[in-house]
């Protein structure tokens, strides 16, 4: 049996929110994990596509990076994406990254 070293292993009461919404340009359906892991980054999951990251702030303003990640058919449909996340997702503050230190 191979040896490994455990990083962590937490249980948490988490906030979980699914949001589905549509555009001119699709149907988009994400379920996002509030979490105190992971520097408070919420981890946002694409139902469709079973797709998920972490994103922070400059993730979600990064449109290539998004369009890549949740598998969008254009950059149009990243830049809905992106507004989105950016009025739905906590935006990480100084003081909540000290916290998760």
């Amino acid at each position: 049996m191979a040896m490994y070293e455990r990083l962590y292993d937490e249980t948490e009461q988490a906030k979980v929110r699914f949001v589905g919404f549509i555009s001119e340009h699709g149907r988009y359906d994400f379920g996002i994990v509030y979490t105190n892991m992971f520097f408070g980054k919420p981890l946002v999951v694409c139902m469709q596509t079973g797709r998920s990251s972490l994103l922070a702030q400059d993730d979600i303003e990064n449109l290539e990076y998004l369009q890549k990640l949740y598998n969008l058919r254009s950059i149009e449909e990243a830049e809905e994406v992106s507004i989105f996340f950016r009025n739905s997702l906590p935006a990480l503050t100084l003081e909540m990254e000290a916290e998760s230190s």
